[in-house]
């Protein structure tokens, strides 16, 4: 199922390929209202579904599980997106960077420490120029942990009519330019 995604670690994480048997521990987390729409996609209905969900998005090249090394449970999920699959208008050495974190785990740092692995993964292993994300104004959180990891605000909006919640809602545009990384 995984294209070949490495295995990262950081200092409290694993970043690793999801496996169908993380179901349970996905739909866990993935079924809070609070969650999903933040991200741009619905609670899951139930572990069949995440499981679907591992199988047919999360199983392809640039997604990781984030998993807890005191806990060895998958918390969420960090990846990046390249172009073609990009909801940007992004050059081909480029690529969309996104994740998400359970509830029960926000504002520890989780995400951020998360997401400098993957922005150090797509520089120095994947060799792209420039990663952007994008966020809901309503979900400002989303934002500072670009902002952490040296992202910087372009002043831009835009939509993603291909998101399953929020297609019709403005999104904050970040970059962060690969020559730029790490002179923070």
């Amino acid at each position: 199922m995984n294209l070949g995604n490495k295995i990262l670690e950081t200092q409290r994480l694993i970043l690793r390929p999801w496996h169908e048997d993380d179901a349970e521990a996905l739909y866990k987390y993935a079924s809070d209202p609070e969650v999903g729409p933040r991200a741009g996609w619905p609670p899951h209905k139930n572990v069949e579904e995440s499981r679907e969900i591992i199988k047919g998005i999360f199983g392809g090249e640039g997604m990781w599980a984030v998993e807890l090394k005191a806990t060895h449970e998958p918390i969420g999920c960090v990846g990046y997106l390249p172009s073609s699959a990009s909801n940007l208008p992004i050059a081909d050495d480029e690529a969309e960077v996104g994740y998400w974190i359970a509830k029960p785990y926000w504002s520890q740092g989780i995400c951020t420490e998360a997401m400098k692995a993957i922005v150090d993964y797509c520089f120095k292993t994947k060799g792209f120029k420039k990663l952007w994300g994008d966020y809901f104004p309503n979900n400002p959180a989303s934002g500072k942990v670009m902002e952490k990891c040296g992202f910087l605000d372009t002043g831009r909006t835009t939509t993603c009519p291909n998101l399953e919640v929020g297609s019709d809602q403005p999104v904050r545009i970040l970059c962060l330019k690969r020559k730029t990384f790490g002179e923070q």
